[in-house]
């Protein structure tokens, strides 16, 4: 049994960064390599990847999926978007015209009755913008939306309507500024209700110098949800309920990680997940399963994990069984110590709130070695979770 209360630490209010730097590379960086802590800046990341490393990052984009509806009793109803229903894939949800179906976590959900519509209107030079909510599930939490302007797709309306939903822990609303420093400059892919924090740090400058090592970056999708902020609420941490996250790879992207097998650096404990279940997803493959799902303790209970090598090239003949030169799923897999990593051999990646499955990920990766971590990080004054800093761990 993996306890919960073996995975905490005390963080002190006054080191979450409330607010990001005015410059992104400027964050401080822990360099943890072999054993060995070393203390700099994101702007030396350069200095201690590999050479010729293939540095992967999560290019989903954050959207503004908290909605806010008023009944005509004056009641205020906060919607949050969580993943799509109908359509379910969220690139398609996001270019749907007229109408859509997302699964939700509903603010004051008692005072939304089951066969009432919320509206909401804007005037927009272009005319006026009106989006309806009404329950298609009440149990699931499952709204449809739908907007008579078929000219705008869900992406627009959501850019017109919606707010950006800052991490609850900032404990305040979003600024104008946080509409860009709230994502990577290389966010590209609509779907994320949370940023990929760890790619935050990235400027045009640390990718140039990371050019000069011939360390070139490949991009790929998990669109974040919600869930990455839920706490374990049991101490039994096997017993955690794992969110569901949507990924999308392309074949270029396998055929560049097939290329780079012992090189793979990952950034963020999102393109950590992604890279891990695509290996899982070929594993799948092999024994028969073509279904892109995985499990949240599958990595556990597959008989005979396959190489890398195989897992890829198991992939890649699935999608040209299937003509596809793109495919999507989702994951709900849960990395915790005795977690044997099968894709990446470094992890890029911010500090994290106590008690999460996201310090169980980082557990798992450099074992005990994470208290040294982050007490070294308290010791020397950096500024914890999305909007903090930074650190390199090379096992």
């Amino acid at each position: 049994m993996l306890e919960l209360s073996d995975f905490h630490y005390d963080l002190p209010e006054d080191r979450i960064a409330k607010f990001p730097l005015e410059e992104r590379d400027k964050a401080k960086l822990l360099v943890y390599q072999a054993g060995k802590l070393q203390h700099q800046h994101f702007y030396d990341l350069a200095t201690y990847l590999p050479e010729g490393s293939l540095l992967v990052l999560n290019d989903t984009k954050v959207v503004p999926a908290r909605l806010y509806f008023q009944r005509a009793t004056g009641a205020h109803i906060e919607v949050l978007l969580l993943h799509p229903h109908l359509p379910a894939e969220v690139a398609e949800s996001m270019r749907t015209t007229g109408e859509c179906v997302w699964v939700c976590m509903i603010g004051n959900k008692k005072r939304w009755k089951r066969e009432e519509t919320l509206v909401k209107a804007l005037d927009l030079p272009a005319g006026k913008l009106e989006l309806c909510a009404q329950w298609a599930d009440y149990e699931q939490n499952i709204v449809r939306f739908s907007w008579a302007n078929d000219s705008l797709s869900w992406a627009e309306v959501l850019s017109h309507i919606g707010t950006l939903p800052l991490p609850p822990y900032l404990q305040r609303e979003a600024t104008e500024a946080d509409k860009t420093r709230y994502q990577t400059t290389y966010a590209k892919n609509n779907g994320a209700v949370a940023a990929p924090t760890a790619g935050l740090h990235f400027t045009e400058k640390v990718f140039e110098q990371l050019k000069t090592k011939n360390i070139l970056p490949e991009y790929v999708t998990l669109h974040v949800s919600a869930g990455t902020f839920q706490p374990i609420k049991v101490e039994n941490v096997l017993e955690h309920p794992m969110h569901a996250e949507q990924l999308v790879f392309t074949r270029q992207n396998i055929l560049r990680l097939r290329e780079s097998v012992g090189k793979i650096i990952a950034v963020g404990t999102t393109s950590m997940r992604a890279l891990e279940s695509l290996y899982w997803y070929g594993a799948k493959i092999l024994q028969g399963d073509t279904l892109f799902h995985i499990e949240k303790l599958l990595p556990y209970e597959l008989a005979s994990p396959p190489t890398l090598e195989a897992s890829l090239e198991a992939i890649l003949g699935e999608m040209d069984r299937q003509g596809k030169d793109k495919i999507w799923g989702e994951t709900e897999i849960f990395m915790f110590p005795s977690y044997q990593f099968r894709v990446c051999k470094g992890l890029i990646t911010n500090f994290h709130l106590p008690s999460t499955t996201l310090i169980l990920l980082v557990a798992s990766f450099i074992g005990e070695d994470w208290r040294r971590v982050y007490e070294s990080a308290l010791e020397n004054k950096y500024r914890f979770l999305s909007y903090g800093d930074s650190s390199l761990l090379l096992p």
